[in-house]
C-alpha cells in the first residue's frame, strides 16, 4: 500500500470512528458535563502517552501561542456541549447534520479571520443550507426538543468554525497532537472545577468504559489519524470525506439506538450535505 493510499484509509477510518462518538451522547446517562470531562482525560492521558512514547517535545515556543491554545481549548470546551445537549434534546440526526453547517460558518468568518473576500456564491449556498435545516426538524418550534436540538447544533457547529480557524495557525507551529493535548487539558480545567462544586456524580463502571473508550479510540486515535494523513493528502480531499461523518452516524444510530430518520430528516439532511459538499468542491485550493 503506497502512502497515499493509506493516508486516505487513515482519513476515512478517522471520519468512520468520529461519526460514531455522537452517539455516546445517548448511549450513557451521565450528565453532558461528566461525559465530556471524562472524554478530555482519557483523551489527554492517551495523547500524553503517545508523544512520551515517541519522544516528542510538547514546549509552547511563546507565551502568545499557550494563550491562543488555551482560548482554542475554552472554545472546543462551548463545542461539545453545545453538540452532545443538541443530540440529549432531539436524535443524533438531527445533531450531527446541524452541526455539518459548519464548513458554511467557516466561508464566512474567514474574511474576517484572513481578509479574504466574501463571494455572492458563498452566500447562496449558505441560504440554501439553512433552508435544509427547515427540513430537518419536524415543525419549528421552540418549545419543541427537536427545534431546540437543531438550534443546539448550528451554535455547535458556530463554535466549530471558530476552533478550526483558530488552530489554522497553530498547527504551522506545533503538531496536531501537540495542540489537541494542551485543547484537551484546557477542557479538562475548566470542567473539573464545575465537577467537583456543582455535579459530583459518581458514574458506574460500565458508564466509566464507555467514557474511556470514547476519549481513547472514537477521540485521541481519530483525531491523531486525521491529522498525520494531511501530510501526504490534500486539506480539500480530506474536507470531501468528512461529509461522509453523518451519514456514518445516521446508519449507526439505526442500528444501534434504532433512531430511523424521517423522511423530512433525510431530505433536509440532503440538502445541507449536498451545499457543503458543493461548497468544499469548488472553494479555492
Amino acid at each position: 500500500m503506497d502512502t497515499k493510499t493509506k493516508s486516505l484509509f487513515q482519513v476515512h477510518l478517522a471520519v468512520f470512528l468520529l461519526g460514531f462518538s455522537g452517539l455516546f451522547g445517548k448511549l450513557t446517562t451521565v450528565s453532558i458535563f461528566t461525559l465530556i470531562l471524562g472524554r478530555s482525560v482519557f483523551s489527554f492521558l492517551s495523547l500524553g502517552g503517545m508523544l512520551n512514547f515517541q519522544r516528542e517535545s510538547i514546549n509552547i515556543e511563546d507565551r502568545k501561542d499557550l494563550y491562543w491554545l488555551l482560548s482554542l481549548g475554552a472554545i472546543l470546551t462551548f463545542h461539545w456541549i453545545t453538540f452532545f445537549y443538541s443530540i440529549k434534546l432531539s436524535t443524533v440526526a438531527i445533531g450531527l447534520l446541524t452541526f455539518s453547517t459548519f464548513p458554511i460558518f467557516v466561508t464566512f468568518l474567514e474574511p474576517i479571520f484572513f481578509k479574504e473576500k466574501l463571494h455572492i456564491k458563498d452566500i447562496i449556498i449558505a441560504i440554501i443550507a439553512f433552508s435544509g435545516i427547515f427540513f430537518v426538524v419536524p415543525k419549528f418550534d421552540f418549545a419543541d426538543n427537536m427545534t431546540m436540538g437543531a438550534i443546539w447544533g448550528v451554535i455547535s457547529g458556530i463554535s466549530y468554525a471558530l476552533f478550526s480557524l483558530g488552530n489554522r495557525n497553530m498547527v504551522k507551529k506545533y503538531s496536531g497532537s501537540v495542540v489537541s493535548l494542551y485543547e484537551q487539558l484546557t477542557v479538562v480545567m475548566i470542567l473539573t472545577p464545575y465537577y467537583l462544586l456543582f455535579n459530583k456524580e459518581t458514574a458506574p463502571l460500565k458508564e466509566i468504559l464507555l467514557i474511556a473508550l470514547l476519549g481513547i479510540v472514537f477521540t485521541a486515535l481519530a483525531h491523531t489519524l486525521a491529522i498525520s494523513a494531511l501530510k501526504h493528502i490534500k486539506a480539500k480531499t480530506s474536507s470531501i470525506i468528512f461529509c461522509l461523518e453523518p451519514l456514518y452516524a445516521i446508519v449507526a444510530a439505526s442500528f444501534i439506538l434504532n433512531e430511523v430518520p424521517s423522511q423530512r430528516t433525510i431530505i433536509g439532511g440532503v440538502i445541507i450535505l449536498g451545499t457543503v459538499l458543493y461548497s468544499t468542491l469548488t472553494s479555492k485550493k
